[in-house]
């Protein structure tokens, strides 16, 4: 195993990072043994960085118990912000809900640390100066080694980085976005913010949320839960680019989920591609391909089916900014509206 250093922390971490919202049981693996043998086959394979989320069901539980005498081996990292339940302020970026998230998650985890904790959603009703105080405060704590973002867009990004630099607070460590041979749009800014700054970077959905296995095909039936349930299949773009991908895939005699992890993996930006497996077959056949590297023909002949920061179609979990998902960010009022 090449392990990578996680932006400017000095963290080592595997190319393969094991995502584990499939060992929550009430959406992936509903059998917490099998997780815990999937957990111990990956870290025996030489992978050490698990992620997970409050938000993941019982996810960090089934996770905490896994890691019993192992922990030492694993960097381990959760998330915060999404909603817990119905109460507005058991979500966001708060000081209040932080401190009362981070200790909820260290128990579930059965650790006294978290390496790295990160703000799964940007919350535009918190001052980022309030996250970073509060974060900074657990860092000194040592309730959590380093803190970073999920989906945060570029331009958060920079304004958190300057907000720190100016305050004289901890700064966020890493980024973790979406990112796949159909969703390339970080491309463009985020990954150069990142580099900029000395951010790592552990990507999600390397696969495509299962559009990238080989088993989505035009006109047939699939066992791809994930690609059923969010109704991928409605995009013609993406079915359009997965079959121009297979012909690839098979002329360079690889398998397409070994072709997708691989080029997750490239990027010089990228620290590590999550694997979001739910059985002990699927995690066999990822870490067959680890040692598959693509030749600059075949990432080549990948920019011109999907250009490099282009998004074909898009993920039915990426973030929209309040200045999109409010109409009234984006219409003056109708009074305003006449010309002068």
């Amino acid at each position: 195993m090449n392990y990578r250093t996680l932006g400017r922390t000095g963290i080592k971490v595997s190319p393969y990072g094991l995502g584990t919202l499939m060992f929550a049981t009430q959406v992936g693996n509903p059998d917490p043994q099998d997780s815990l043998k999937i957990l111990h086959k990956a870290l025996d394979a030489g992978i050490n960085l698990v992620d997970s989320a409050d938000a993941y069901g019982d996810s960090e539980e089934v996770v905490g118990k896994a890691l019993e005498g192992r922990r030492d081996d694993v960097v381990l990292t959760t998330k915060v912000s999404r909603p817990m339940g119905t109460d507005p302020n058991r979500q966001g970026a708060s000081r209040r809900w932080i401190t009362t998230a981070v200790d909820n998650s260290l128990r579930r985890l059965r650790t006294d640390h978290i390496d790295v904790y990160q703000v799964q959603r940007p919350d535009p009703d918190t001052d980022i100066e309030e996250t970073l105080s509060v974060l900074t405060d657990l860092v000194r704590a040592g309730k959590i080694r380093a803190f970073g973002t999920s989906t945060m867009p570029a331009s958060n990004l920079v304004e958190a980085h300057w907000v720190a630099e100016r305050r004289g607070l901890h700064r966020f460590r890493t980024e973790q976005p979406p990112y796949s041979i159909l969703n390339r749009g970080i491309e463009r800014e985020v990954l150069p913010v990142a580099q900029q700054y000395g951010m790592g970077v552990l990507v999600w959905g390397p696969l495509g949320q299962g559009m990238l296995t080989g088993r989505v095909r035009r006109d047939r039936t699939t066992d791809v839960t994930r690609a059923k349930f969010f109704k991928v299949f409605g995009d013609e773009r993406r079915l359009d680019v997965v079959e121009q991908l297979i012909s690839l895939a098979a002329e360079a005699g690889l398998s397409m989920p070994h072709l997708a992890m691989s080029f997750a993996t490239t990027h010089p930006a990228v620290s590590s591609a999550l694997l979001g497996v739910r059985t002990m077959e699927q995690l066999d056949d990822l870490l067959a391909g680890l040692d598959v590297v693509l030749s600059d023909d075949v990432l080549d002949r990948i920019d011109a089916i999907v250009p490099p920061g282009t998004d074909v179609g898009t993920l039915d979990q990426a973030y929209v900014p309040p200045a999109i998902r409010h109409t009234a960010l984006r219409r003056r009022p109708v009074a305003e509206r006449s010309a002068v």
